[in-house]
């Protein structure tokens, strides 16, 4: 019975290319899957490959898929293989692994889960500026925003970040009454001498990341809001992995013209074997 089930098991087997990308410290695994050769319908098996212990590790799974009239789909998982909403570095990462792999040149339409995204990436292949979602509503919770950028966040200026626990607090936000059964992205903001500087705990991961992309976009648009800021506003992020910006427009209602940009940067390339 032993040999039959490792017979079946190596027949079943399949060997996957995958690439590790990471966005100022949002790390990620892609894989090119033109071919269909991945069923991702598996969240157990994408939770294992985002192991940092048991598997490659990673923020979350990226498939680089076709899709008619976009250059290419773009399907996103979480660290606990759930489907997610947005993922901006993900979006960048994948733009430039769609440059790697030839399929882009300097620019691209591709489709995600919160709808088309256009974007350009550098020469070098290493700076994605990526375009995000129109947004008309900024609620308020207390003394926070709250509002969507392709996945929902609230935002929280607070003081001594650099020595805040990010974990315990923005897991206590996330779990509570209003948002334990959705889940939302915890984002604490204070100002620097550019900008500003942000933490955040993502729903999906459980966890404090290195960045966030829908996450500094939401507060560059929140804070615009706090600032009574209109017109073209740039706004310079830093985060725990490295420096962002956003560039937007804003009329006092809407916000419009939203780009997401900084570093997306292979780490390196590998197999794995999936049963």
């Amino acid at each position: 019975m032993v040999i039959l089930n490792a017979e079946y098991y190596l027949k079943n087997i399949v060997k996957v290319h995958f690439y590790k990308y990471q966005g100022a410290g949002n790390d990620f695994i892609l894989i090119d899957n033109r071919k269909n050769i991945v069923n991702h319908n598996d969240p157990q098996l994408l939770e294992r490959l985002c192991d940092r212990r048991f598997g490659i590790g990673g923020d979350g799974i990226m498939f680089l898929q076709k899709k008619e009239g976009f250059d290419f789909e773009m399907v996103y998982y979480n660290a606990d293989g759930q489907p997610s909403s947005m993922c901006g570095n993900g979006g960048r990462c994948i733009v430039a692994f769609a440059k790697f792999l030839g399929v882009i040149d300097s620019e691209t339409e591709f489709l995600a889960v919160d709808g088309p995204h256009y974007a350009k990436i550098t020469a070098s292949g290493d700076w994605v500026s990526l375009q995000m979602i129109d947004v008309n509503s900024i609620t308020s919770d207390a003394d926070a925003y709250v509002l969507n950028t392709g996945s929902p966040h609230y935002v929280q200026l607070t003081d001594g970040l650099k020595d805040k626990d990010v974990y315990h607090e923005g897991s206590a936000i996330r779990n509570n009454d209003t948002y334990r059964a959705e889940g939302i992205n915890i984002n604490f903001v204070e100002p620097n001498d550019e900008g500003y500087f942000v933490r955040t705990f993502e729903r999906g991961v459980e966890d404090e990341t290195f960045a966030c992309g829908t996450g500094v976009t939401a507060v560059a648009l929140a804070m615009a809001k706090h600032q009574n800021q209109t017109g073209h506003i740039t706004t310079p992020i830093k985060v725990l992995g490295g420096d962002l910006n956003i560039r937007f427009n804003y009329d006092g209602e809407l916000f419009t013209n939203i780009f997401l940009e900084g570093p997306a940067v292979l780490v390196f390339e590998g197999d794995i074997e999936i049963a």
